[in-house]
Order: structure tokens, then sequence, then C-alpha cells
């Protein structure tokens, strides 16, 4: 999937001339948390978020300092957070350093940036003009849009032998510790894990895997320091 398939086309803009209240008013009214900024010929020039409105001397909550952080703190990095607290104005307050992604984007690649610079939206650019925003919310609405795969008429050995092929590719499973076996479309789990983490993780490589409509527990947890071995007290079963 590609970004300008989940993202937000045409969204909502505030000019850099605006004030911040009304920017807030904006996003208040909206229900956003973040807008992108545009000068008077539309180009993206910023972002402002509802972390920028943290800081306010309106609230009482800009930054204080003791005498001694303001003595470390430079008079530059005091004077900045002074505009960042006291600024009327959006493009006085907002972030001009911007991370952007193209519509042609795998999701995966929008979803690299925003963990690695700790975004939770990004402007989508094309041919330097802002063409829509994609945000965590986006990812959200992608997903519930994804149609679970049906369950083929498949049988009990299709059904394992896909499961086996899942388990093969995980390196927490490719030890062959953990075993499968399908009876009526129930994935019986069982082996050994040394990791309880594992449990869980193969529970979930068979539960996506089409045909399989429960899920019995068997596997045995083994303490890789004292090698003591801890099988489930009961088989638990997880209907689908």
């Amino acid at each position: 999937m590609i970004v300008e398939s989940a993202m937000t086309s045409s969204p909502i803009t505030v000019g850099a001339s605006c004030t911040v209240l009304h920017a807030a008013e904006i996003m208040l009214a909206n229900r956003i948390s973040g807008l992108p900024v545009v000068d008077d010929d539309g180009v993206l020039v910023g972002m402002i978020t509802e972390g920028d409105f943290l800081r306010r001397y309106e609230l009482n909550t800009d930054r204080r300092r003791s005498w001694l952080q303001s003595w470390l703190a430079s008079p530059g990095k005091i004077a900045d957070e002074y505009v960042r607290s006291h600024g009327r104005r959006v493009d006085e307050i907002m972030n001009s350093h911007l991370v952007v992604v193209p519509p042609t984007a795998a999701l995966s690649e929008a979803i690299r940036l925003m963990e690695r610079y700790e975004v939770k939206r990004l402007p989508v650019i094309s041919d330097g003009r802002l063409v829509g925003i994609i945000a965590r919310s986006d990812l959200l609405r992608a997903l519930t849009k994804v149609e679970k795969p049906s369950a083929p008429s498949t049988q009990d050995a299709q059904i394992q032998e896909a499961v086996d092929a899942e388990l093969a590719k995980q390196s927490w499973s490719r030890n062959g510790f953990i075993r499968c076996q399908v009876k009526n479309g129930v994935a019986e789990l069982s082996g050994t894990i040394f990791d309880e983490r594992e449990r869980l993780a193969a529970k979930v490589a068979a539960e996506n895997v089409p045909g399989v409509r429960a899920i019995t527990d068997h596997l045995t947890w083994i303490d890789p320091y004292y090698g003591v071995a801890l099988p489930p007290l009961v088989g638990d079963e997880d209907r689908i």
C-alpha cells in the first residue's frame, strides 16, 4: 500500500500570518491535532501541532528555570523558548524543519520516518505542492479497510503446512522447537519455548492463517538458565 491510498487529501491548512488562537480554534473545531502551515502562495512552510501549545504564558505553563538552570542555558535557547511561549502568530511558534513524504512512497517508508523523527503526521508533497497529509489516524483507517482474507476450502494438511511455513520464516521459531498439528481447523501448538513472549507470537502466526478457527496451546516453557520445564496446566483454546 502506498501513501496516496491512505492519506487525507486536501488537508485543512492555516496561514503563516494567522494568530495562534485562530489555529487552536481550527484544530478544536475539526478535532485534529496538527495543521500544515502555508504562506500566501499556498506553499508549505511549517507545521503547528498541539505540542506547540503546551508551554504558553496564557496558561501559566511557560518554562520556569532556577537561577542555576538559567545560568547554564544559552541566551539564544531562552530567547527561543520565550518566542514559542509568547508568540502570537503561527509562523512564530510553528516547526519549520519539515519531514515530508511523496504520495508514491510505501506506507512502510512513512512509518519509518514517523518513528525516526518522532512525529505523528507527515505532509505529502508532489511537485513541491501540498497534496495531502498522512497521520497515525489515517493508518488506523487504512487498517480497518483491509479485508481479512476469507478462509479457503482447504484441508487440515494444507492449513498445517501454511502454519509451519510461517513459523519457519520467523527467527524466534526457526529452531523447530515449536510444532503445530491441525485437526478440524484447530491448530494445536506443542513443543518448547525459551521465552514466554514466543507463546503469543506462535498463536498470532497461527491465527493469521486462513482456515484456522481455533488454537490450542500445549507449549512448554523451559527456563534457559535453570533448565526447569513448566508445561501449561491445561491446554488453552482460543477461538477465532
